[in-house]
């Protein structure tokens, strides 16, 4: 028999490929986390940090002596130990991959489920690691007043430490109003630039992003208790690791007594703060 794919296989092959491609394209423009994160997309569901504890000079009088310290050491591991599912059973499963508009659709509708559900993780998740905290003027980002202030003040938390990487902060879309109006009244080619085009998305040098409302929550989400209602964060691109290995990984299988198919797809997922970058992200705290 020749060794050849029959089109009923070839055809699985191709849509299973779609899938993927179309899913693991869309978490990299729709993720807040995948833009601020250093991501690891190793096989293994740990992440090892290994570093030596922070060391002092000691400064003196010339000598021609020095005093030994020891060395320590300390081992971060990040555990992979949480994991986004979505499943449909979808009844007229040959009538749908039928019609590639439809079928897409699904796609589309199954990766806005795991996309959402990842970004709030990995978010909240990096924002209980932050190492400082601020709060901001009565306010906060919805007063156009306040920006300028609140802006020049989280710079200055993460000012001269010798990483360098661009600053960026992760607003909800209430927050919006203030930082438009801000930027449609301060300076000339800037203000001009906002009245003409709206928000760009950068203020100061602060790559802005904006998330729906609900993002930051007082919730329990997988394995994290979070606290974060009414808080935003601030910080350093790439100081934060967010982990998943594997990538997306999707599965068609029939049902017994069902007819159609089952489709699912699902990612494990984790994120940390290592110890030694905590100080490079600000927790902010809505006044």
């Amino acid at each position: 028999m020749a060794n050849t794919i029959g089109t009923s296989t070839l055809s699985e092959v191709w849509r299973i490929k779609y899938f993927k491609s179309m899913l693991e394209v869309a978490l990299r423009n729709r993720l807040v986390a995948e833009d601020v994160c250093k991501v690891e997309r190793g096989n293994g569901r740990y992440v090892s940090n290994p570093y030596m504890t922070q060391p002092t000079a000691a400064i003196a009088a010339i000598a021609g002596t020095y005093a030994v310290s020891t060395a320590t050491t300390t081992d971060e591991k990040l555990t992979v130990s949480d994991q986004v599912t979505y499943a449909i059973h979808l009844f007229e499963f040959e009538d749908t991959l039928a019609r590639v508009d439809l079928y897409s659709s699904f796609i589309d509708e199954m990766t806005a489920a795991v996309a959402t559900v990842v970004d709030k993780f990995v978010l909240n998740k990096i924002l209980d690691g932050a190492g400082e905290s601020y709060t901001t003027p009565e306010g906060g980002f919805t007063t156009a007043g306040n920006i300028n202030e609140i802006f020049s003040e989280l710079l200055s938390k993460v000012a001269g430490y010798t990483e360098e990487g661009m600053p960026f902060i992760v607003l909800e879309n209430t927050d919006l109003p203030g930082l438009i109006q801000a930027g449609a009244t301060n300076g000339f080619n800037f203000a001009d630039a906002t009245l003409n085009n709206g928000f760009n998305g950068n203020y100061m040098g602060v790559d802005v992003y904006i998330i729906r409302t609900g993002t930051f929550a007082t919730d329990t989400i997988g394995t994290l208790s979070a606290t974060n209602s009414g808080h935003r964060l601030f910080g350093i691109k790439n100081t934060a690791v967010y982990a998943t290995p594997r990538n997306i990984q999707y599965d068609e299988k029939k049902v017994t007594l069902k007819t159609g198919k089952e489709l699912s797809v699902w990612a494990n997922i984790g994120a940390v703060v290592w110890t030694p970058k905590e100080d490079l992200l600000v927790d902010i705290t809505l006044a």
